[in-house]
């Protein structure tokens, strides 16, 4: 069965697009693979039909059980039964009946906390495993280093595995982030399938305001009279929390939303299902949202907070315009966000001192025969953000100081590795805080955004489908994308300025009466 015949039975598409086909010739032929390709281009297919091809069992790392829950669904729902998510979402009984019975399913998604559990892998084993998948793995780079360190380890589940063939697919990894994922999977000679990441339907804008409170006014004009599905991106839970509140009062006709890491899964998984289906309009979020988010029809994605990189900032206005159609990315900021994004990059690490007296106090306790807590509860020793721990403890567990979830330190040990530590953390200071610049710089910029937002990923750029960015000229009233039903007030975006002049004037007067 020719490729494309097989595209067609199993997925009813008619063709590939762009850098599929390639790739997975590729993965057919037992070759490791790294594909980086533009957001919303169908990577999934890259793994999902070899998943159908192969003689055996695909497994795919995927970074959110919300992202596994929504393709298993897809997946069952076009006729691909023999697929499975491992997550914490199975109540126990279901997960240990599902374990014993795991060569029923050719496609078993799974995080790579998950992998990383020796009894898991146990299970594992027992199958014939002929491909290894790190989907978005860009969060090898993006993630690994600080918040989530078992993606540093995908190199040891797959030798585990029996080093099966890997594919590692992602949007968004510049040459040093796709070194960074070769280095860190132990695959030093993965072929690479590299597509210009340019989303030509995509128009960027950035405008810098007052206040916060002129942010709120900007967002309420521009979704008062477009009624599209839309995104606003916080860094601050509370802020996203206070804005969707805000927007539902003066927005009564919309159906709008907050969604954050800080709510419970089963929440969090009901919101973005109704996102899915339509029965919510807009919705306030932090980067907890969206990742491999599969609705087609998204027009508008703000940022009310600067993104703390230019890679985050390409995968979350690249959750627009996915079915290719006209859509808008839009940065509203003021120059304290600044501040704010550079105090996010410094409490995401711990400082030396911070590790310093860690150390002493488990040193301290072994001196005195006293108990000392496990590494999961170091947060409450140290009263640091979740980031800055498993930092602390992947370095720990990378020099051997733990292991099997047991301290193995004392202090001979630790004056020896202190060093290396206390580099690699300035390492990633510095170049957490390169990032933050290059950001700065980028919404700054008199030239083109278009061009200055690739320029690390690619040398050319595509003629944009409908306007191109704010520095070239965008023009709110030319945006007239397919609404999902017409505004009740005829208010454009454009006028925003004069509505919120007219309305400080109002309440300078109010204030000289009282």
């Amino acid at each position: 069965m020719l490729l494309e015949e097989a595209l067609n039975h199993y997925f009813h598409y008619d063709f590939f697009r762009e850098g599929q086909k390639e790739i997975i010739s590729d993965v057919l032929q037992g070759k490791d693979v790294l594909g980086v390709l533009p957001t919303g281009s169908g990577k999934s297919i890259c793994y999902q039909l070899p998943a159908k091809l192969l003689d055996g069992i695909t497994v795919v790392v995927s970074p959110l059980i919300s992202l596994m829950i929504d393709q298993v669904k897809e997946l069952k729902a076009a006729g691909f039964k023999e697929v499975i998510a491992l997550n914490s979402f199975l109540p126990f009984q279901e997960q240990q009946r599902v374990l014993k019975s795991l060569d029923a399913f050719r496609l078993i998604y799974v995080s790579p906390e998950w992998l990383q559990k020796r009894s898991h892998q146990n299970y594992l084993q027992q199958l014939p495993i002929k491909l290894f998948v790190v989907d978005e793995a860009h969060c090898i780079s993006q993630w690994g280093h600080e918040f989530r360190p078992d993606y540093q380890r995908l190199h040891e589940g797959i030798e585990a595995l029996g080093n099966p063939p890997v594919l590692a697919l992602s949007a968004t990894a510049t040459p040093d982030v796709q070194a960074d994922i070769l280095q860190s999977l132990h695959k030093p000679n993965m072929k690479k399938h590299i597509y210009p990441m340019d989303r030509e339907n995509i128009a960027f804008c950035v405008e810098e305001v007052e206040n916060d409170q002129e942010k709120l006014e900007r967002i309420v004009g521009i979704t008062k009279y477009y009624f599209v599905p839309a995104l606003i991106y916080f860094t601050s839970r509370q802020a996203a929390e206070e804005v969707a509140l805000s927007l539902a009062a003066k927005l009564p006709d919309r159906k709008i939303a907050y969604y954050h890491g800080g709510m419970e899964a089963t929440e969090r998984l009901r919101i973005q299902q109704q996102f899915m289906n339509n029965q919510i309009d807009i919705i306030c979020c932090t980067s907890a949202f969206g990742m491999g988010i599969n609705k087609p029809d998204i027009r508008l994605v703000v940022h009310y907070h600067l993104p703390l990189q230019v890679e985050s900032y390409i995968q979350e206005a690249g959750r627009a315009g996915r079915d290719g159609k006209s859509s808008v990315g839009v940065i509203l900021y003021q120059k304290g966000d600044f501040r704010l994004s550079a105090s996010m990059v410094k409490n995401e690490l711990p400082a030396m001192e911070e590790i310093d007296r860690l150390i002493t106090m488990i040193l301290t306790c072994q001196h005195n025969h006293m108990d000392i807590p496990p590494p999961e509860q170091m947060h409450t020793l140290l009263d640091l953000q979740e980031g800055a721990v498993r930092f602390i403890q992947r370095q720990l567990q990378k020099h051997g100081l733990i292991h099997d979830n047991k301290w193995m330190i004392d202090d001979a040990k630790w004056q020896q590795v202190r060093g290396s530590v206390m580099n690699y953390l300035e390492k990633r200071k510095r170049y957490k805080n390169s990032k933050l610049n290059e950001l700065y710089q980028w919404v700054q910029t008199k030239a083109c955004l278009r061009k200055t937002l690739y320029q690390s990923f690619q040398d050319e750029f595509k003629e944009p489908l409908d306007q191109c960015c704010s520095n070239c000229g965008f023009d709110w009233s030319r945006w007239q994308p397919k609404l999902s039903f017409q505004a009740t007030e005829a208010f454009h975006p454009a006028d925003w300025r004069k509505k919120l002049q007219r309305t400080l004037n109002l309440e300078e007067a109010q204030d000289e009466t009282v």
